[in-house]
């Protein structure tokens, strides 16, 4: 009686959209029943995987044909080529012996001519895996060499999705000039004194778009806007226009703080931009165990002393003392208020209407930005008379695009107000102008960029100025 044919499983993968557009998928699945053919293998199941890289196991036909042999009936699995299972070392190993060889399927590869039934063909499978590691990880050394190569000469390197304020055409960035406008307008917000918050709400209600908070903080933290672009924790100059000035974008990164998330954790809690309610937020520290002062029930008080997350203490008994909210504010601002002279005001403010605007932020943006909104109306009509919006929705995106389009037409037919002469008591003025009309986190800005830390010592308080 003649023994049961084998029935196996066979395996194909492409790693691109360009391969399985020239067939090779067709190629891998001929071949592998052509073979079985002449072996006289029954093929049971082909998997194959489109588009998928073989430098990690995640790939859905991969899983399921793992399964089907964990639950058995599969005698082996056959692949074109030993790379079409897996380009790691490790991957390959482990897939073959404690899935397949685990499970009762041997493995056999036709290019290679081997299978996992024989001492040699499992000999064969540890040499040859160690090539294709080597081969995935020149491609990888020569793919990033690439990519550092072009962002030193300039071009920008993010994906397909360009960020806000540009175009990606023709491998460069290029102003997108309505987006521009925004983007400028999120750092003067910033820069003014407006949280994070209150700058994403205020956005979104003049462009009828969504600015949401971790969206604005994206915009002020991105080096791209002056005119750079980053690959690898690197700057390089870019060859795209920059949006705003360096110095605008240093003036945000100061007031925001540590330039990511963990890094801030490694020194000390600091006040969110997000939430910045207090004058002092953010600047005072305790000058005896080096930690955060923060702004709870009335008073500032030491981080060590609070009970908060233990990575915020530096020093569990550390005994320094508490301060009234308004009695450290009014020593810090009277310190201020002694300092701050017309003199050394009109040196660090910057004159209203110094800087013209670029010319892409002109009536022509504007214009293009109203037919925009005129398509964008149109297009709300048609959806609203098909059934595809709710009445309220239409209603209340219309209204948004209305209030844009109000907003803009004025900022047309506004004349340019001519700037006033400034000199140094017109500064003062409007400095203190400014502070007595600003809310919390406007009046913080204004400290921050002119103190850079509070430290508190018992009754002691020094200020250190930036210089």
């Amino acid at each position: 009686m003649d023994p049961r044919p084998m029935t196996v499983a066979g395996y194909a993968r492409v790693s691109t959209e360009n391969q399985l557009e020239n067939y090779s998928i067709e190629e891998q699945t001929g071949r592998l029943r052509a073979f079985c053919a002449a072996k006289g293998w029954t093929l049971g199941e082909l998997y194959v995987d489109g588009g998928y890289s073989g430098g990690n196991t995640d790939r859905p036909a991969l899983r399921r044909m793992l399964s089907h042999i964990r639950r058995g009936g599969v005698d082996a699995v056959v692949v074109c080529k030993l790379d079409r299972l897996s380009r790691s070392q490790k991957d390959t190993l482990t897939l073959i012996e404690d899935e397949l060889l685990a499970h009762g399927a041997d493995f056999v590869s036709i290019s290679e001519n081997f299978d996992t039934s024989t001492p040699f063909g499992r000999a064969m499978i540890g040499i040859l895996s160690v090539f294709a590691q080597l081969e995935k990880d020149q491609i990888t050394e020569r793919f990033t060499m690439g990519r550092i190569g072009r962002s030193r000469a300039g071009y920008y390197h993010g994906g397909s999705r360009p960020p806000t304020g540009y175009d990606y055409r023709d491998g460069l960035l290029q102003v997108n000039p309505y987006q521009a406008i925004q983007v400028r307008e999120a750092f003067a917000l910033f820069l003014s004194g407006k949280s994070v918050n209150a700058v994403s709400r205020e956005l979104s209600a003049r462009y009828a778009g969504s600015w949401t908070p971790a969206k604005v903080l994206g915009v002020l933290k991105n080096t791209v806007y002056t005119g750079k672009v980053h690959f690898r924790r690197q700057d390089y100059d870019g060859l795209h226009q920059p949006l705003v000035s360096q110095e605008d974008f240093q003036a945000a990164a100061r007031l925001l703080g540590p330039g990511s998330p963990r890094e801030a954790a490694k020194t000390a809690p600091q006040r969110s931009p997000f939430r910045a309610g207090y004058f002092l937020s953010g600047l005072v520290w305790c000058a005896r165990c080096g930690a955060r002062y923060s702004a709870v029930h009335g008073c500032y008080r030491c981080y060590s002393r609070s009970k908060c997350s233990p990575k915020f203490v530096r020093d569990p008994d550390c005994k320094n003392r508490s301060w009234p909210i308004g009695q450290l504010d009014a020593l810090v601002l009277g310190e201020l208020e002694r300092l701050l002279t017309p003199e050394l005001l009109a040196d660090v403010l910057r004159p209203e209407g110094e800087a013209a605007a670029p010319d892409w932020a002109g009536p022509a943006a504007l214009e293009k930005r109203l037919d925009e909104l005129d398509l964008q109306t149109g297009r709300l009509i048609q959806l609203y008379q098909v059934g595809s919006l709710p009445r309220e929705e239409v209603e209340r995106r219309a209204a948004a695009l209305r209030a844009e389009r109000n907003r803009l037409r004025a900022q047309l037919d506004a004349p340019p107000p001519a700037p006033p002469p400034e000199g140094p008591d017109s500064a003062a003025r409007r400095f203190w102008a400014g502070w007595a009309a600003g809310e919390a986190d406007s009046r913080r800005a204004l400290a921050a960029s002119l103190v850079e830390r509070v430290e508190v010592d018992g009754e002691a308080v020094s200020i250190y100025w930036r210089v």
